[in-house]
C-alpha cells in the first residue's frame, strides 16, 4: 500500500449485516482509500465509503451467495457490486478494468479496527459538510498509479 505498511490478520473475514453471507480474504491490502464519488454517497447513504483493494485470487465467499448490481461509473468501468440479498448489506464491488482487484467496504470486516486510509479519492465530489482528515491526502478522482486501468 502506499506509505505507511499495515499490519493486518490473515485471512481477514467479513460478512453482510444478517449474515447470510460471509467472505474471506487471504491477500496483502493493496490499497486503503475513502472514496467520496456520487455513487458510493448513493451506495451508502452517507458522505463516503471505506474500501480496502485486495488480490482478487485470495478472495472468497464462504458462505450465501451475494446478488450483483452492475452500473456504468462516470469513468466509463462497469462496477459490479455484491449484496445481500436478505439484508441489503453491500459487501464488495469489483472494476470491469481490474479483475485482479476486489474492492471490500470496511464496515463489513470482523475487525476493521486495524483500517487506515492512504487517501481520500473523488474530492471534487465530496459533500461541503463532510470535515475530511486534513492529514490525509485529498485526489480529486484517483491518485496516480491507483486508478482502475487495465493492466497489461
Amino acid at each position: 500500500m502506499s506509505g505507511e505498511r499495515l499490519t493486518v490478520a490473515l485471512p481477514m473475514t467479513g460478512q453482510c449485516l444478517c449474515g447470510a453471507v460471509q467472505y474471506e480474504s487471504s491477500g496483502e491490502p493493496v490499497f486503503a482509500l475513502l472514496c467520496h464519488c456520487r455513487d458510493c454517497q448513493r451506495q451508502s447513504g452517507g458522505a463516503y465509503t471505506a474500501g480496502l483493494r485486495v488480490p482478487a485470487a485470495s478472495f472468497r465467499v464462504t458462505k450465501g451467495e451475494p446478488k450483483d448490481y452492475t452500473k456504468t461509473a462516470d469513468s466509463g468501468n462497469r462496477i459490479t457490486r455484491a449484496f445481500c440479498s436478505e439484508c441489503g448489506c453491500m459487501l464488495f464491488l469489483r472494476v470491469s478494468a481490474r479483475p485482479d482487484l476486489v474492492a471490500i467496504r470496511v464496515g463489513t470486516l470482523d475487525d476493521p479496527s486495524w483500517f487506515r486510509p492512504a487517501a481520500d479519492i473523488f474530492v471534487q465530489s465530496a459533500q461541503p459538510w463532510d470535515h475530511m482528515n486534513p492529514d490525509i491526502p485529498k485526489y480529486q478522482t484517483y491518485p496516480p498509479g491507483q486508478d482502475y486501468e487495465p493492466r497489461l
